[in-house]
């Protein structure tokens, strides 16, 4: 049975130098009208969860969200998702740092640069809108408050802002960043929405 994953497997799949036609096939049968082109997996959770905070089943509206591995594949997925391959509606999400891969890759491929950039990253998007002591509170809810604590003591974070440090906290551990992509959204109130995600979520 066709389905969102399978597509999105297939569209990475290709975009590594595979074959197109299961992407093409998969497409016509769910089927697809667009996509958000994301750097990584915990992108993706946020995005995600911010779509269904308000009301929206991005896969039963045919969009695909998927994480690339990385901002400097941006240019190989806009090739098979974009005008020379399956057409579809394409935006994203990128760090301020990765702007340049983005422009590059929607320039080259004559769309209008419809994606959108976070001043640091996503999660020092979600941390300024949240503030220091709400996710230092979510934090703990979710069990890590000594971990945090254990993290702070450390004579390297010395110096840093305790945004900046709680951004680094984030990225400590595999997957962190992915479940606290989907803990920072669900507890943001929706008229606190950073403004790259709200102006990605009404393109979509």
């Amino acid at each position: 049975m066709a389905d969102m994953r399978s597509f999105r497997n297939a569209v990475i799949a290709w975009a590594a130098g595979g074959s197109g036609d299961p992407a093409y096939e998969l497409a016509a049968l769910l089927p697809v009208r667009g996509a958000v082109l994301l750097e990584g997996p915990s992108d993706v959770a946020a995005v995600e969860a911010l779509a269904e905070g308000h009301g929206r089943d991005l896969v039963e509206e045919g969009v695909c969200v998927l994480a690339m591995g990385g901002a400097m594949n941006v240019a190989r997925f806009i090739d098979c998702l974009g005008p020379d391959g399956l057409d579809l509606h394409l935006t994203g999400l990128c760090d301020e740092r990765e702007r340049g891969y983005y422009a590059r890759g929607w320039a080259r491929a004559g769309l209008p640069p419809d994606f959108f950039v976070c001043d640091a990253d996503l999660e020092d998007e979600l941390i300024r809108a949240l503030g220091v002591e709400r996710v230092t509170e979510l934090i703990r809810q979710e069990g890590e408050l000594r971990p945090l604590q254990t993290f702070l003591s450390q004579p390297g974070q010395r110096g840093r802002s305790p945004q900046q440090q709680l951004r680094r906290f984030l990225g400590t551990k595999g997957g962190r960043k992915i479940h606290y992509g989907r803990v920072l959204i669900e507890a943001l109130p929706h008229d606190r929405v950073p403004a790259p995600l709200e102006d990605l979520l009404d393109i979509v």
